[in-house]
């Protein structure tokens, strides 16, 4: 929050003037009526703007796009934006595309019978934590 805003925010939610506001932050009044009644900026413009096209493809989608579907939307559309800067402007709008979906495993653990053992091996354990022990061939002489 600016301290423009701030200031503006007391009057609203706690009933202290613009007056007392200001003497107490320090700022002159003048500097902010000048930022309580000056014009958008160019970025302020683009942002809004860009929310609106953002609300339009999102509403469009049946709420189900996110941000790289909707960033690939806008640039066809002649935008300049990366999809960091929507997945941005989507947050602060409150829009979230669906949540993709959980991926399905094909095992499950405890849904079906363990395989029969058709070879019959045994595997003990010779010590903790060694399986077996053996010579695989290896010669070294």
């Amino acid at each position: 929050m600016s301290v423009a805003a701030f200031i503006s925010s007391q009057k609203t939610e706690h009933g202290i003037s613009h007056t007392i506001t200001c003497r107490a932050l320090g700022v002159s009044q003048s500097w902010f009526y000048k930022w309580k009644n000056r014009a958008p900026t160019v970025r302020q413009r683009r942002r809004a703007d860009l929310d609106e096209a953002i609300d339009r493809r999102f509403a469009a989608s049946g709420g189900t796009y996110g941000s790289p579907r909707i960033t690939q939307d806008l640039r066809e559309e002649g935008w300049k934006v990366s999809e960091n800067t929507v997945a941005k402007r989507m947050a602060g709008l409150g829009r979230a595309g669906r949540k993709p979906k959980k991926p399905r495993s094909l095992t499950r653990q405890g849904k079906r019978p363990v395989a029969p053992d058709l070879v019959g091996r045994m595997f003990t354990a010779v010590a903790p934590d060694v399986l077996w022990v053996g010579d695989c061939g290896d010669q070294h002489g």
